[in-house]
């Protein structure tokens, strides 16, 4: 049986939305194997200027069990 986990991460860009996103993916990617699917919950933008694209996302990948 699989079981999977989901996390909350949010991605940030100065050029796009989409950019923003693939930041969240490319950071999940660097500690989270099998990751299943990514949704984006949201998208903005933020700072003094609005100039910095934010992606708020939610990652699941499955659990792995560890032999004992």
């Amino acid at each position: 049986m699989a079981v999977v986990k989901i996390i909350e991460l949010v991605g940030s860009s100065s050029s796009s939305s989409d950019d923003a996103v693939q930041q969240a993916l490319a950071d999940a990617r660097q500690t989270l194997r099998n990751i299943k699917a990514v949704d984006v919950v949201s998208t903005g933008l933020r700072g003094d200027n609005l100039d910095e694209w934010r992606a708020h996302v939610r990652v699941a990948f499955l659990i792995e069990r560890v032999e004992q």
